[in-house]
């Protein structure tokens, strides 16, 4: 420890470049990181709220919960073996104010079920975002496929699908506006292993995530990001501590012939990282909860405790790796021969 911090100190420009460098690689990973979790919350909170079970969809839908119709009977069957299980149906539209400006919402509608707000026919339950564009309790709204109209019953909080605001409806104005009397989806929580069902397809609550064209497109695209700049940051220190121990081969090669084992000359290098990353780390934590803190309102940022203690376990991880990797000559360094070249 005592020898690590004695050449950091001596070589501040060069550990103060690499730590800038994975300062900028790791604020960056963790920006891109907390706009992932952001727009996933954004695109499928309604879901990813639900507790863990299974998705029941139509075999023949393809995987498109659009295209999905449950059987009536089969329906009934599911939601008389499973207590809580409840029916439910999405579909993309829009409401229309009381100036008769449209905002595009999800509407979902369910059976009786503690997992999604109880409204009753004519009224309507918003998420909370809706607040913003002036809609308050007690409004009436209108939707062009309804004959009748909606009054605003409350709000609930983080209920969004598709980037857009859910509205939870009475099952039977649903039926009004897409002429439909068959639900999409039958949900069944805290199924450990999902049971088989003749004509449908079961889905855990990940998988039925990935169903969803936007949300696959968009995590997929993100997280791939995220895990090449991670991947970066390896090469960086691996190429970085290489060219370190390059220039001191020949130093190496005199504290091998005093008796400093190949072990202390590692852990000196491991030391120097955990160091380095530790502060860059540090540094790029408390940045990136303070952009939490000043983005905009509108913007989908979400980073939390969990991912970014993850994060910084894989930074260090993957540190650690590029630094051994960097350090195998050290292994290879004969005293004599080190020596005679000299310290560059």
């Amino acid at each position: 420890m005592n020898m690590a911090w004695k050449e950091i100190k001596k070589n501040k420009g060069r550990f103060m470049i690499l730590g800038s460098i994975v300062f900028l690689v790791s604020f960056l990973t963790f920006i891109i990181s907390g706009l992932a979790n952001g727009l996933s919350q954004d695109n499928a909170a309604l879901i990813k709220e639900l507790p863990d079970g299974s998705f029941y969809m139509d075999a023949n839908a393809d995987e498109t919960y659009n295209l999905s119709k449950i059987d009536p009977d089969t329906q009934s069957n599911l939601l008389n073996k499973q207590a809580e299980a409840a029916a439910l149906s999405i579909q993309m539209g829009f409401l229309n104010n009381k100036n008769d400006k449209q905002q595009s919402v999800a509407f979902v509608t369910s059976t009786d079920s503690s997992l999604f707000p109880k409204v009753k026919e004519g009224e309507v339950v918003l998420d909370a975002s809706m607040k913003d564009t002036g809609i308050k309790v007690g409004d009436v709204l209108t939707n062009n496929q309804f004959s009748g109209k909606f009054t605003v019953k409350g709000f609930v909080d983080g209920k969004k699908y598709s980037h857009a605001p859910v509205a939870f409806i009475n099952s039977e104005n649903y039926k009004e506006m897409y002429r439909t009397e068959e639900m999409q989806l039958v949900f069944v929580p805290g199924e450990d292993k999902a049971q088989s069902v003749a004509g449908l397809q079961a889905y855990s609550k990940k998988q039925f995530l990935h169903t969803i064209p936007s949300y696959n497109a968009e995590q997929m695209s993100l997280n791939m990001i995220v895990w090449f700049l991670v991947v970066i940051s390896g090469m960086l220190f691996a190429i970085f501590f290489y060219m370190m121990n390059v220039q001191k081969i020949g130093l190496y090669g005199i504290l091998k012939a005093i008796g400093v084992k190949t072990g202390t000359l590692f852990k000196m290098m491991w030391t120097q990282m955990l160091l380095i990353t530790a502060g860059a780390l540090s540094l790029s934590v408390a940045l990136s909860q303070g952009f939490k803190l000043l983005s905009p309102d509108g913007m989908p940022f979400s980073l939390t405790l969990d991912t970014t203690i993850q994060l910084s376990i894989v930074f260090l991880v993957i540190g650690f790796i590029g630094a051994t990797l960097s350090g195998i000559q050290i292994k290879k360094v004969q005293p004599l021969q080190a020596i005679q070249q000299g310290e560059v």
